[in-house]
């Protein structure tokens, strides 16, 4: 199970559990950085001690066989679990090199060390920077925040509002440290895992080169090395496919710190409130993590700081009814009562700001005390019902952005609630890749399969022109025609499966579209996890011998910009033609 996504989003409600995997993500950060350390290290006995070369590389070759990729996500496609597999298949081939047979490769520093140097110190070094900012941001706002909650509301109005501006903006700034961290961090665990293998795998084939070693070993090293630097290209393509997304997801995440609190799927509302508590001594107010599920009216609260003498436990409450509580009756701003069915007296909650409190009320269907009336200047989303409301802004969505190529009459009949329809389940046997594929392209509406017919037919058709390979289309046409729903750090991180449906309708495309899948053909099942895969990873070894030209080290990604522009003329005519359809 790999690490799960860090969603901007979460960095403006900051939670426990949003800090536990943050943790998750610095401890790989730290074992990748220590691996890195090791591997440099015993590059450098590689090539200064040829008397102990051997021994350097066994070292080296257990370095390798020790560590263990940590993807993001609970899926990998074939191309990472190549990826994942191949310091394995790097320990593998150097345990069988003999030993007096290897001199010292005279460019190893330029293709092995100063890369991994490079990594290190632009990216794993900028991330600790990033962090050690985050932690102050983070200490900083926390402390501005504890004093905010501590003023009186009878103090100036002048007072009070130089302190909510000065509270607001130590808020954003550690909202935007927070969230550039988070994608430094995300975007280095992403991108070792084509700038780690690469300058490996470009070191040990020029050790393979230059020292000698037998026809039969270079023969198999040669597909292997071929295969894997297609698994990294793909890599690499993916990675630059979502990399300019997030960005920019990240850059509109910064802009207004309101619209990044998600309401989640588990929890309609969560935050950090401050709840007075009444002892014999007196009244305290503590600080709690609180979530609220509207569905079944459960409210939780999780204590951040223990009272001396005591032990606080999480508290689940029913809540019964909200009502904001009144300024003049209380010393403190931005409170609001609770009751709930398991303590007879209500609960005073203060958020953390007007704006927050209004977001909890909202959430949990608040009132205003008795004697409140609406005015003029209330905001039009609370004078108006909510059903009238939101047919106003359906009818709006609907107007603004019409559907394209979409029959009325023949809605598409696909479940992709359903769980046998996981994206994810690209990645089982070709065969039922293929036959799921087909049997989802045959459950879209006539116009719609017909127009997706035309335009990869088009890129069939000039496949030989445009010089793009189909992992390159794949990349293009992928997230454009398989859009995620919500626009969230795991949607694009899941843009590498869209990727590969796209190429299997490229090269499939005679098989799914001569015709619908036959009706006495039962549905594709996956095949159980237990049972080997259809594809194999690719080894090093059992490889048929081959004619082989010289090793050159690996060639950096490049295309051709006169196949690019033809390719974008091809692109421009075939919507031509979907335009005439419609």
């Amino acid at each position: 199970m790999g690490h799960p996504p860090l969603e901007f989003s979460d960095c403006y409600c900051d939670s426990p559990d949003f800090r536990e995997r943050l943790k998750c993500y610095e401890h790989e950060l730290e074992k990748t950085n220590k691996f890195l350390k090791d591997v440099i290290k015993d590059g450098n006995n590689v090539i200064n001690t040829i008397k102990e070369y051997s021994l350097a590389v066994q070292k080296f070759s257990q370095t390798l066989q020790s560590f263990q990729f940590d993807f993001i996500g609970d899926t990998l496609t074939d191309d990472e679990m190549n990826i994942a597999e191949s310091f394995r298949e790097f320990a593998g081939l150097l345990q069988d090199v003999e030993e007096g047979r290897m001199m010292l490769v005279q460019n190893a520093c330029d293709l092995l060390i100063k890369p991994l140097e490079k990594f290190r110190k632009e990216q794993i070094g900028v991330t600790k920077d990033r962090r050690k900012k985050f932690e102050k941001e983070s200490e900083k706002y926390y402390s501005q925040l504890d004093k905010h909650m501590n003023l009186s509301s009878k103090k100036k109005e002048t007072q009070l509002q130089e302190a909510d501006e000065q509270l607001d903006k130590e808020r954003q700034t550690f909202y935007e440290s927070s969230v550039e961290y988070v994608f430094q961090i995300q975007h280095v665990q992403d991108r070792k895992k084509f700038d780690v293998v690469e300058p490996v795998l470009a070191f040990l084939q020029s050790i393979l080169t230059l020292n000698n070693l037998t026809v039969e070993m270079t023969q198999d090293f040669l597909p292997y090395k071929q295969e894997l630097q297609l698994s990294l290209q793909n890599t690499r393509n993916h990675f630059e496919s979502t990399r300019e997304e997030m960005e920019e997801l990240m850059k509109r995440m910064k802009k207004s710190a309101q619209i990044c609190i998600r309401h989640s799927k588990q929890a309609t509302m969560e935050g950090y409130l401050y709840v007075q508590e009444k002892w014999a001594l007196g009244v305290t107010w503590l600080k709690y993590y609180c979530k609220y599920f509207k569905d079944s009216k459960l409210f939780i609260m999780v204590p951040m700081e223990q009272k001396t003498g005591t032990k606080q436990t999480t508290s689940q409450l029913t809540l019964k009814s909200c009502v904001r509580r009144k300024t003049e009756s209380t010393d403190k701003r931005f409170c609001f009562d609770i009751e709930t069915n398991e303590r007879c007296s209500p609960v005073l909650l203060q958020a953390i700001s007007e704006v927050n409190r209004k977001q909890w009320m909202e959430a949990m269907d608040g009132k205003e005390p008795v004697g409140f009336t609406l005015s003029l200047f209330t905001p039009l989303r609370v004078r108006l019902s909510k059903a009238i409301y939101l047919s106003l802004c359906f009818s709006l969505s609907v107007f603004i952005c019409p559907p394209l190529s979409v029959d009325p009459k023949c809605p598409a009949d696909v479940d992709l609630n359903s769980p046998d329809m996981d994206i994810k389940t690209i990645t089982k046997n070709l065969d039922y890749r293929l036959g799921a594929v087909h049997s989802l392209v045959y459950n879209l509406p006539e116009r719609n399969r017909e127009m997706l017919e035309l335009l990869i037919k088009h890129l069939v058709s000039h496949s030989t022109e445009n010089l793009m390979t189909v992992s390159n289309m794949g990349v293009i046409f992928g997230p454009t025609l398989m859009r995620a729903e919500e626009e969230t750090v795991a949607a694009m991180l899941d843009i590498k499966f869209q990727n590969i449906v796209m190429e299997i309708l490229i090269e499939d495309y005679d098989k799914i579209f001569k015709g619908p899948p036959e009706e006495s053909t039962p549905p594709p099942v996956p095949a159980p996890r237990v049972t080997q895969r259809k594809r194999q990873p690719i080894t090093i070894s059992k490889r048929p011998p081959r004619i082989l030209p010289g090793l050159e080290p690996p060639p950096s990604s490049s295309s051709s910009s006169t196949s690019t522009s033809s390719f974008c003329c091809h692109i421009i005519h075939v919507f031509c033609h979907i335009s005439e359809l419609l």
